[in-house]
């Protein structure tokens, strides 16, 4: 049976509206019905490239060509600069942008794409942040990654706060569709848009990330433009820092707080946190495995990639991915506390950059913050500090290097404080 169909036995003689967007909201009974996209050229196997978003039109073809079984490579217009190479990265033979449609000539194609077409399966392929190097193509086995929506599952009206490029993004809208549920669309996703549309549209749940709700808590929006309809906010996708969530638990004791963990090489997995105002988490869920190594995460998954289309295989001959995450543990949960990248040795002696940043942020004045490692001639390397001040208010940077070193080890106290804006990718995480 195919998606499509599957979709119009769940939606059988259901009318309200799975997709609500400003101007517009989409029936399940009109994805059938339309034919706003020409797929007539897109053969079985073929790789197409969706520049899109969450509406109507983007939603309809993403249906159809997963049943035409199309590796599906979904992109934004965020990206566009980067378009070319993600569409020669992970092989893309048709491009469909708004009317326009093109055929990209190629000689040859991936062998684990190939895989997928002997299989007669459809595929997805995402991109990894690309904050270390350039964003590796991540092929799924779509028919595989559908499998999890065969449980009916609780839903709830979801705000589809992450993209359309992103794992999370993807998995919100499929679960919504196979658990009658309703997502909303954001028109922009500022502040002041994404609590307008909670509020207009009476929104439950809000996926989004810690850098977001840090802006929101900057803002001065929380509690009061918190409309009492929203109950659930998950974040993910980096770290959170416990001064920001312990704000929030405190402003918000209605809403409930859950911490998701994931990577796009793995597929979903399914998180429990410890308690609302808890780091700490439960990582697991029907074919997940987990050990930690030298204080490293690692996670073995059925629902993992098939591979890069752009690099080697990151999975050990068990099949274990190394998360490069670095947890503390407390019985059988686990709270990220950096990555491997960020460990810091200062003289020989390590921490981690969030160390720094958890004391920075307390700072008034301070919106967002990173630290750094940089070479030094004679410790090996010291720590340098990127500080974001809230808009329309001045850090005052004697006293901050004050602040820092009564709080911090001598080792840990940053040698260069620069008060500038801190990047922040199109996917609302720190770059």
């Amino acid at each position: 049976m195919s998606v499509l169909e599957q979709l119009a036995h769940i939606w059988n003689k259901i009318d309200y509206p799975f997709l609500i967007y400003r101007g517009g909201e989409l029936r399940f009974a009109d994805i059938a019905d339309s034919n706003t996209v020409d797929l007539s050229d897109v053969q079985a196997g073929d790789v197409v490239a969706l520049i899109g978003d969450f509406n109507s039109r983007s939603i309809q073809t993403l249906l159809k060509l997963i049943d035409r079984q199309a590796v599906l490579v979904p992109l934004t217009v965020d990206t566009r600069g980067q378009h070319d190479y993600f569409f020669e990265a992970a092989h893309v033979d048709i491009v469909i942008d708004g009317d326009n449609i093109r055929r990209i000539p190629r000689d040859g194609t991936h062998i684990l794409i190939q895989q997928l077409r002997d299989q007669q399966h459809s595929g997805l392929v995402l991109f990894s942040t690309g904050t270390t190097g350039r964003p590796k193509a991540i092929l799924h086995d779509m028919t595989l990654f559908l499998q999890r929506f065969k449980t009916p599952r609780p839903t709830q009206r979801t705000i589809n706060f992450l993209l359309f490029d992103h794992i999370g993004g993807i998995n919100t809208l499929l679960h919504t569709l196979f658990n009658k549920g309703v997502v909303i669309a954001p028109e922009a996703r500022t502040v002041d848009s994404i609590l307008g549309t909670i509020a207009e549209f009476q929104v439950e749940v809000l996926p989004t990330t810690p850098t977001f709700l840090r802006m929101m808590l900057i803002s001065g929006a929380v509690p009061d433009r918190v409309p009492p309809c929203l109950k659930l906010i998950t974040y993910g996708t980096e770290r959170m820092d416990q001064p920001t969530l312990n704000q929030l638990c405190d402003l918000l004791p209605d809403v409930d707080f859950r911490q998701t963990f994931g990577m796009s090489e793995l597929g979903i997995v399914r998180v429990k946190s410890e308690a609302r105002n808890s780091l700490f988490m439960k990582i697991g869920g029907e074919g997940v495995e987990t050990k930690v190594v030298d204080k490293v995460l690692k996670i073995r998954s059925q629902t993992r990639m098939l591979g890069y289309l752009n690099a080697d295989s990151p999975f050990d001959a068990d099949g274990w991915y190394d998360t490069k995450d670095v947890v503390e543990t407390k019985g059988d949960c686990y709270k990220v506390i950096g990555r491997i990248g960020e460990v810091i040795n200062v003289g020989g002696l390590k921490f981690m950059a969030s160390e720094v940043e958890r004391v920075a942020i307390d700072f008034p004045g301070v919106a967002l913050v990173k630290a750094e490692p940089r070479a030094n001639p004679i410790t090996g390397q010291h720590v340098e500090l990127l500080v974001q001040p809230i808009e329309g208010m001045e850090v005052d940077h004697k006293a901050l290097v004050t602040f820092l070193a009564d709080r911090l080890p001598a080792h840990m106290v940053p040698r260069r404080v620069k008060v500038e804006n801190v990047p922040v990718g199109h996917r609302f995480k720190r770059a």
